[in-house]
């Protein structure tokens, strides 16, 4: 039964009581599921990154740690790299699934985040670690200093088996974007493996836009790149999926077919909310 469902059979002077002593059972009951884990869980006011929810926050990151696994082939023993690692959604599984000789590096550009990460995460596993960007993002952290379009991963070349960046590419701008996967192809070792997600722009995710069937209206701009009318461009950002696919080859990523589509546009048959493309480094 729903919250609104029972404030239905609840006298009206006792539903805000009632609500509040059921939202906080239910907060109980979804952080039990997290069991040991529980510590590394953020209060719901932190969760920056995605549904302010006890319930999405575990649901969303067991189906990530499935993609990195099933779509990807991670294995335990690799160099991970996490751009736009929140607040640590899809890095908690992680921690029953890299080993020791396995490690996990997070860049993220808001600051409440990575301390978090850091107390929460490398005290107790010195192999994740978590690092601040000063990247400006008008949505997110309009005190840094740095252009996205010009940003260089602080690691060397050839220094990861596997990077993915889950939301990351439908908040920036074209050339953003472009720098953004050229470091990926910089940081991946040879045959190493990227997934990363978008609101892919294609015939079908067109239509159903059109059709208003999508939870975005992806109508505005010019170019390679849509947005949302009235919203900052970086509120929500679609690209034609052919410009993608010849970007990938530019930066010597080949795509692994199928491209796994997203239910954001009203498909009926979808894998995750956004479109997600897995590539791998050429060698």
């Amino acid at each position: 039964m729903s919250l609104s469902e029972i404030k239905k059979l609840v006298p009206r002077v006792m539903r805000e009581p009632v609500g509040r002593a059921f939202r906080e059972a239910r907060d109980q009951y979804w952080r039990a599921r997290f069991g040991r884990h529980a510590s590394l869980v953020p209060p719901r006011d932190l969760m920056h990154d995605g549904p302010q929810s006890y319930q999405d926050f575990k649901r969303n990151g067991d189906e990530f740690l499935r993609h990195y696994i099933e779509l990807c082939g991670l294995q335990p023993d690799e160099h991970m790299l996490d751009v736009g690692s929140g607040i640590g959604r899809k890095t908690l599984p992680l921690v029953d699934y890299l080993s020791e000789r396995g490690s996990y590096d997070g860049l993220e550009l808001v600051k409440s985040g990575v301390e978090w990460c850091r107390k929460k995460y490398t005290s107790r596993y010195p192999n994740f670690r978590f690092h601040l960007i000063d990247v400006y993002n008008d949505l997110y952290n309009r005190e840094g200093t740095s252009q996205a379009a010009d940003y260089r991963f602080p690691f060397p070349d050839a220094q990861f088996d596997f990077a993915v960046l889950n939301s990351v590419f439908t908040h920036m701008l074209v050339d953003e974007v472009e720098n953004y996967l050229r470091e990926v192809a910089r940081v991946l070792k040879p045959g190493g493996r990227c997934l990363i997600s978008f609101f892919l722009l294609n015939t079908e995710a067109n239509t159903l836009i059109e059709q208003g069937k999508s939870i975005v209206y992806l109508s505005e701009g010019n170019g390679p790149a849509r947005t949302l009318p009235g919203h900052k461009p970086e509120f929500a950002i679609g690209f034609d999926e052919d410009y993608v696919i010849d970007l990938y080859d530019r930066c010597g990523l080949e795509i692994q077919s199928p491209i796994y589509y997203g239910w954001w546009c009203g498909r009926a048959n979808f894998s995750s909310c956004q479109d997600q493309i897995v590539a791998y480094k050429n060698q």
